[in-house]
C-alpha cells in the first residue's frame, strides 16, 4: 500500500487536531482582546469570556489544555475558575494575570495550583513565553 500523501484538507484537519485549547476569562473587554489575539497569533484555539460564571460553566462541558483568568480585583474574582479548572484536572496549567499584585490573591492562586501569576500588561513574547513555559497538551500528558 502506498503511503498516503497528505493535501490540504488533511493537512488542515491535522493542524487543527493538534492547536492547543486555552479558556481566556477577563472581565476587562480590552484586557481580553488583547491577550486572545495574542494567543491567536501564536496558534492557539481561544475561547474567550468576559464572565468568570460563563467561563466557569463552560469548564464542565469543554476540555482545555491551559487556562487563563484574569484576577480581576483584590476580592480574586477569578478563584472560582481557578478552583474548578483544578478541580476537573489538577494537570491543567491555569495561569493567573493580575491588573494589580497583590501578596494575598498571589498567595492565594500559588496554594490553590495556579502555574504563575503575573502582573498586567504582559508583552506578546511574555504571554507566549508564559503560556509555552506550562503547557502541557493532554497528548504528550497522557
Amino acid at each position: 500500500m502506498p503511503p498516503l500523501i497528505p493535501n490540504e484538507r488533511t493537512a488542515g484537519q491535522a493542524a487543527m487536531v493538534s492547536r492547543a485549547r486555552v479558556l481566556l476569562v477577563d472581565e476587562d473587554l480590552r484586557d481580553l482582546e488583547y491577550y486572545r489575539a495574542i494567543l491567536l497569533e501564536q496558534g492557539y484555539e481561544v475561547r474567550p469570556f468576559s464572565s468568570y460564571a460563563e467561563a466557569e460553566s463552560c469548564l464542565g462541558n469543554e476540555i482545555f489544555d491551559f487556562i487563563v483568568v484574569g484576577q480581576g480585583s483584590c476580592v480574586f474574582e477569578g478563584r472560582r475558575v481557578l478552583e474548578r479548572a483544578l478541580e476537573i484536572d489538577r494537570r491543567t496549567p491555569v495561569l493567573v494575570l493580575a491588573r494589580c499584585l497583590d501578596m494575598g490573591c498571589y498567595l492565594e492562586a500559588m496554594q490553590l495550583g495556579a502555574v504563575d501569576y503575573l502582573e498586567k500588561p504582559l508583552s506578546p513574547s511574555e504571554m507566549a513565553r508564559a503560556v509555552a513555559t506550562h503547557l502541557r497538551p493532554r497528548s504528550l500528558a497522557a
